[in-house]
């Protein structure tokens, strides 16, 4: 009999009334029961966690860089175990699981780094004026309160601890609601969570239906949001409290831009080989997955084959499977739009280059041409293993192609010229250009968001951190400066 996953409420397990299952995209095996917290759990945690926001924004900087590191370590100790985990109810492959792991390995150690060196205060002498003779202030930055913290199923271990690990950095406590597909890795973060000296009521993960979630969403006691998911529920949230400081991370589109200089055949192999694997790496169910290839007309009509080819030889079977590098999508539902969306883009005149077909959960990685501008790929996030190639005429044209979207995510600009590589920074409406590149290249340190409909705010530990906080002035009188 499969043993049920306690959740952790206010640092200790607990269980609620009721379980649901969760079972593996790929062969929908029970992976685990997962116990549900009631409405007075949730509240108890919520209560704990407005209690004690004094006492953790007080807590000394060693203590949590302590406990941060601690969880890092762990991490580390326990990959291989977690990744299988992350496999069984995620379903991407092995090799793109441990990936994760040693991500969020990173983003514990950065975050221990930073909160050691937080706060420290920048002083600036006001005598600048007649008027502040004698004065000096002192400006730290202060926790906005308790953080509620949204994670989803694509990354369900890094993308929790891009939730966690700034929150515990600059001492506020957080409350973390797992996505219903993936909840166990969060669940074992918080075993590791639970080894540390944080206090009592400073986190908690609450597997809590998302049908639950708007009252949690609107309770006054948790002013930080951070939500990481679909652009038509990040702004359901954000307008469902306009007065709360809501950091969203949403969806994209993201392009690849090739250009005329970069026209070897070691240089279109590199671009196509990188396209074809982070166009389909976690079943393309990434925000930064390359959907759009944008390749300057000079160079089109020799990179296409090399994708096509770079596409079809992806190995796609069972995410357990060493050899494995595109793994099912979350759900037979997941499969079953993306397979809509291609077909209607088919129907609609687009040009079939590779893949179409879907097998379960399964959807073969997929090339389009010639897409239809109203068809819905050329329009909204697949989050699928599909890319699509347009033809263009020169760097302008390039740069419009990537800018006609409502989303401005990532963008990786194929190029070795270095002008080239600053137009493209000042002219693309992203919040990240990636040079020499795809556009899913994510260091966990480096700021990460975007503009348009992708979203409002960063990540990146450091910039999370200031994201959760507010800067508070202390002015200083009558000093010999």
């Amino acid at each position: 009999m499969t043993a049920t996953h306690a959740f952790w409420l206010a640092g200790r397990q607990a269980t609620g009334e009721a379980t649901f299952d969760v079972t593996s995209p790929w062969d929908g095996r029970l992976v685990g029961q997962v116990s549900v917290p009631t409405e007075a759990q949730v509240e108890e945690a919520v209560a704990a966690a407005h209690a004690v926001v004094d006492e953790f924004a007080a807590t000394p900087a060693h203590v949590r860089a302590a406990a941060l590191d601690h969880v890092s370590k762990r991490l580390a100790e326990r990959t291989e175990e977690i990744a299988r985990l992350i496999t069984a109810e995620n379903g991407k492959p092995l090799k793109w699981a441990r990936g994760e792991v040693g991500r969020a390995v990173s983003v514990f150690r950065f975050a221990a780094e930073e909160a050691r060196r937080f706060n420290g205060g920048e002083a600036q002498r006001l005598d600048t004026d007649a008027g502040g003779n004698g004065r000096l202030a002192l400006t730290r930055r202060f926790p906005k309160g308790v953080v509620l913290g949204i994670a989803p199923f694509n990354f369900p271990l890094n993308l929790c601890a891009h939730k966690v690990a700034p929150a515990i950095a600059v001492g506020a406590p957080i409350i973390l609601k797992p996505a219903p597909a993936t909840p166990i890795s969060a669940l074992i973060l918080g075993e590791l969570l639970a080894e540390t000296d944080l206090p009592a009521g400073s986190w908690s993960v609450l597997p809590v239906p998302n049908d639950r979630m708007p009252a949690l969403v609107q309770d006054e006691r948790l002013p930080v949001i951070s939500f990481t998911g679909s652009d038509t529920v990040g702004y359901a949230i954000q307008r469902s409290v306009p007065h709360k400081h809501c950091t969203l991370e949403l969806g994209g589109n993201a392009a690849a831009v090739v250009l005329a200089d970069w026209s070897s055949e070691e240089d279109l192999d590199w671009a196509a080989t990188r396209i074809a694997t982070f166009s389909n790496y976690q079943g393309g169910q990434s925000c930064i997955s390359v959907q759009r290839v944008i390749a300057d007309a000079s160079v089109y009509d020799r990179l296409v084959p090399k994708v096509v080819a770079a596409v079809e030889a992806q190995v796609t079977g069972d995410p357990t499977d060493e050899a494995t590098e595109v793994g099912p999508l979350v759900s037979e539902d997941a499969a079953k739009r993306v397979e809509a969306w291609v077909d209607e883009a088919v129907k609609g005149g687009a040009t079939l280059l590779a893949g179409g077909k879907r097998e379960g959960a399964t959807y073969a990685p997929t090339v389009l041409a010639d897409l239809p501008a109203d068809a819905t790929l050329a329009r909204e996030e697949v989050f699928g293993p599909v890319l699509t190639l347009h033809r263009v005429d020169g760097e302008a044209a390039a740069f419009a192609e990537v800018n006609d979207s409502k989303f401005g995510l990532q963008t990786g600009v194929f190029t070795h010229d270095l002008q080239t590589a600053f137009r493209a920074h000042r002219a693309l409406e992203v919040g990240g250009v990636i040079v020499g590149d795809v556009p899913s290249y994510r260091a966990d340190q480096m700021p990460y968001g975007g503009v348009k409909q992708s979203g409002v705010g960063r990540e990146g530990v450091a910039y999370a951190m200031d994201d959760y906080t507010y800067e508070r002035v202390l002015v200083l009188t009558g000093l010999a400066l």
